[in-house]
């Protein structure tokens, strides 16, 4: 069997099967398993990928609207970039956790003489948590929420986050109140009600669409 046939054959079982082994290949072959790794890796230039972990299968129809904002954002930015960046804000919520050290003075405790140091554990995380609404722009961070206990971001407290929002741009950042504000956040629940959309407008914002499950 020449080098020729037997690159197609490989060829072949791979194409049928994207798992094979080198192992089964070599067997079914009858060739040593440095002859089919050098056929796969220099003569088919083909590698074993592990795959990639993404959040969500994404339909034609997710698939289609992810191209649309994307197309969207992309034309705010060609127009005039440095404008672009300007106006936009963005806003997140992340998890805090809590920790609870202790400081050097409060591990002091009484021994006698000769006696060993007490021992201190290196702090865990506890199991408390705050979640937190971050908004930023290019430049930074300028404004922090940090939700109270037994609390639930839900639509009336989103839109009181929106006015304070919009006091702090009006006080120190009047320039992307004049511009008018590129707005982006994540389709949240609370971030997709009609009374959310009104508000938005009613600030004088413009919100761009973010993409479907992306970060």
């Amino acid at each position: 069997m020449t080098t020729t046939e037997i690159i197609d054959q490989i060829h072949e079982l791979i194409l049928e099967d994207h798992w094979i082994l080198a192992k089964s290949i070599t067997e079914q072959l009858g060739i040593s398993r440095e002859r089919a790794r050098s056929i796969i890796h220099e003569d088919l230039d083909m590698r074993n990928l592990s795959a990639k972990w993404v959040p969500k299968c994404l339909n034609a129809d997710q698939k289609r609207q992810r191209c649309q904002s994307s197309e969207q954002i992309l034309e705010f930015f060609r127009r005039d970039p440095n404008d672009f960046l300007s106006r936009l804000v963005t806003m997140d919520e992340t998890w805090l956790y809590h920790y609870d050290p202790e400081t050097k003075q409060q591990s002091m405790e009484w021994r006698h003489s000769g006696s060993p140091r007490p021992k201190k554990f290196r702090v865990q995380k506890s199991p408390g948590k705050v979640l937190a609404s971050i908004f930023c722009d290019p430049d930074g961070i300028f404004l922090i929420d940090y939700l109270q206990k037994d609390q639930t971001i839900n639509a009336e407290y989103y839109l009181s986050l929106l006015v304070q929002l919009k006091d702090i741009l009006k006080e120190k950042h009047r320039g992307k109140v004049t511009k008018g504000v590129l707005f982006l956040h994540d389709n949240a629940p609370a971030h997709r009600t009609l009374a959310t959309q009104k508000k938005l407008t009613h600030l004088g914002f413009q919100c761009l669409d973010h993409l479907l499950y992306f970060p």
